[in-house]
């Protein structure tokens, strides 16, 4: 099994909120405030504004008081930050033009940046998201962990938001193993419970056959593998680990984005974290039946912690 390398602790220093001042941005930014004060971190609120369109003839850029779309963004940016919801919370406003991925990823190793929280909302069938449906692309490829709150999370107060359970979704894969040390991390510092889960893929019918149907029924094969896996998934907490409460062990059986989903509302989790693989090929990849991590934003009712292999 792959050794894993446990932080000691999570450092948040510098928070990136982007928004387009739509409500499921405005309902991400508690979310962001609470953590910048339980971390002491500086927030950059960040707005990417479209590429101008080309002229037929060569300008310079506008003045700022001259260019509309800046003046605009600027006006709705004063609005966004209306309400008491930073508190004395250090912050920086962000107007950028561009591409958002072109821009936020630049940000980020600018900036230094060490969580990147977004909101998003569906737009039927697999649900795209906001920010130009790049936001598949931001968690996939982004170079730090990636909180998004999704379009089921409901509106949150302005006071701070805690933690009190973390469900840990794991496949064993690298993804998820490096994913790990931040659920682990979360948990300590939040003093909250931990729940590891894994979800074992329905087995098509298809695909029964002779060879892998040894004489006992489905309830039997089930039984054994759940044991298998909580074992594993035991395997997962270093033993010098001090969790502030017993972790929890599950193991379940459907497909992946409706288990995690059910469990994280069963469970009453606050948090879910999940590891995803780096892709070139992001926005393409949220349409693909097997994209898990995107699924499972856009259905769940609390905020997903996406963490890049």
């Amino acid at each position: 099994m792959e050794t894993i390398e446990l932080k000691q602790s999570v450092s948040v220093k510098n928070i990136l909120l982007a928004t387009d001042f739509s409500e499921v941005s405005r309902r991400a930014a508690p979310y962001a405030a609470a953590i910048a004060s339980r971390f002491g971190s500086k927030i950059y609120l960040v707005h990417v504004m479209p590429m101008e369109p080309l002229m037929p003839v060569p300008m310079e850029h506008l003045p700022a008081p001259m260019d509309r779309s800046r003046v605009e963004a600027d006006r709705e940016m004063k609005e966004f930050l209306r309400g008491d919801w930073l508190g004395e919370t250090p912050h920086e406003v962000l107007l950028e033009r561009g591409p958002v991925w072109d821009a936020l990823s630049e940000l980020i190793q600018r900036d230094e940046i060490d969580l990147l929280v977004l909101g998003t909302h569906g737009r039927g069938g697999l649900k795209k998201i906001i920010l130009g449906s790049v936001a598949e692309e931001l968690f996939r490829r982004a170079s730090c962990p990636v909180l998004t709150v999704g379009p089921a999370v409901p509106a949150e107060p302005e006071g701070a938001r805690e933690f009190r359970q973390i469900l840990f979704a794991t496949d064993f894969g690298p993804a998820s193993l490096h994913a790990l040390p931040y659920a682990i991390s979360l948990a300590k510092q939040s003093k909250a419970r931990l729940i590891l889960l894994h979800v074992v893929m329905p087995v098509p019918v298809l695909d029964v056959g002779s060879y892998w149907y040894t004489g006992t029924d489905v309830i039997e094969q089930q039984k054994t593998a759940r044991t298998r896996y909580i074992a594993r998934l035991k395997e997962l907490i270093p033993p010098e680990v001090k969790l502030p409460f017993d972790p929890e062990f599950l193991v379940d059986f459907d497909f992946a984005p409706d288990a995690i989903v059910k469990i994280a509302a069963d469970s009453k989790a606050d948090l879910i974290v999940m590891g995803v693989n780096q892709s070139a090929w992001a926005r393409a990849s949220a349409h693909l039946p097997w994209a898990t991590a995107h699924e499972v934003v856009c259905q769940a009712k609390c905020p997903v912690l996406t963490v890049r292999s």
